[in-house]
């Protein structure tokens, strides 16, 4: 076996196991159903995006499943949709990898991943409000409170700022943990 598939498989790994950890001993967490929202969630899904796609994908994966252990089904199944921003999110910065040295055009790439990742989360819910699958409060506090703004825009700013926790992690070990996007910055 190579040693960078060994590597990756180590990443993957790693990550995994930390997205399944974040969920269930993270004291920061605030639940307004069908909305949740733990700090930290979703980066170990965002580093992966710094490797590569297939590790991206592989953990969203693994942190999904630590949902579904966790949380409510809906929960899991938004947490599932993070396999698609984490999918295109790491596939531009492998095409694109000095954006991370340019702050301006990660801010816009955290803007764009948190519009990609509030969509599909919002979709999913939307589906679950539709076919009577949320809980009494989420029809009475109405569609768009429930899930545009409590979904849709909550998840939205929690992307934003999990993102940024990421980014700045990304920035002190990317190199020295030798992150496939920072190696090739480096050598561009």
């Amino acid at each position: 076996m190579k040693k960078n598939s060994v590597q990756m498989m180590t990443y993957a790994a790693f990550l995994i196991a930390l997205g399944i950890m974040i969920p269930m001993i993270m004291p920061v967490r605030i639940v307004i159903g069908p909305a949740s929202y733990t700090l930290a969630s979703h980066v170990p899904v965002m580093l992966a995006m710094f490797v590569s796609p297939l590790v991206a994908v592989l953990v969203a994966l693994g942190t999904a499943f630590g949902f579904f252990m966790t949380t409510p089904f809906i929960i899991g199944m938004r947490a599932l949709s993070h396999v698609i921003f984490a999918f295109f999110g790491a596939l531009y910065l492998q095409k694109r990898p000095n954006i991370i040295y340019s702050p301006k055009k990660m801010v816009v790439f955290n803007v764009v991943l948190g519009l990609i990742h509030a969509l599909f989360e919002t979709l999913i819910v939307t589906v679950f409000f539709m076919t009577d699958g949320l809980g009494e409060a989420s029809y009475t506090m109405g569609f768009f409170q429930s899930v545009i703004l409590l979904v849709g825009v909550g998840g939205f700013v929690h992307s934003l700022i999990d993102f940024s926790i990421a980014y700045m992690i990304a920035q002190k070990i990317g190199t020295r943990f030798s992150f496939p996007v920072y190696l090739a910055a480096k050598n561009k």
